[in-house]
């Protein structure tokens, strides 16, 4: 339940505003991208949950703490695990580090959502 889960990531000139600072909503597509791939090491992946159980795995709340900030061509590290999980909702822990600093934290609090079915 504990194990992390690692993503590497470079900041690229679009991350970022003029002075070289990542603009701090992409830091949440950082992390949307370490527990997409988390969740791909497991053998799932979005699709397959979305296809095979009929369900999406929503946001539903994330408290996020930035520290300090990333800039032009820095190399980030993910670090993801699972807290806690239940039938219908689960709670992962993600900090970002740079240089084995901690940059930014994040508490995300996710659901499995029923999908509803298209009717023609």
């Amino acid at each position: 339940m504990h194990e992390n889960f690692y993503h590497n990531v470079k900041i690229y000139y679009e991350d970022t505003d003029a002075g070289g600072v990542v603009y701090y909503a992409n830091y949440l597509k950082y992390l949307e991208r370490a527990r997409t791939e988390a969740l791909t090491s497991i053998g799932l992946s979005n699709l397959q949950v979305k296809e095979q159980f009929g369900a999406l795995i929503i946001v539903k709340s994330c408290n996020i703490e930035y520290k300090k900030p990333a800039h032009l061509e820095d190399e980030l590290s993910i670090r993801s695990f699972i807290k806690s999980i239940s039938k219908a909702s689960f709670f992962m822990n993600q900090f970002i580090t740079k240089n084995q600093v901690t940059i930014v934290e994040a508490k995300v609090h996710l659901v499995f959502c029923k999908r509803k079915r298209q009717t023609s």
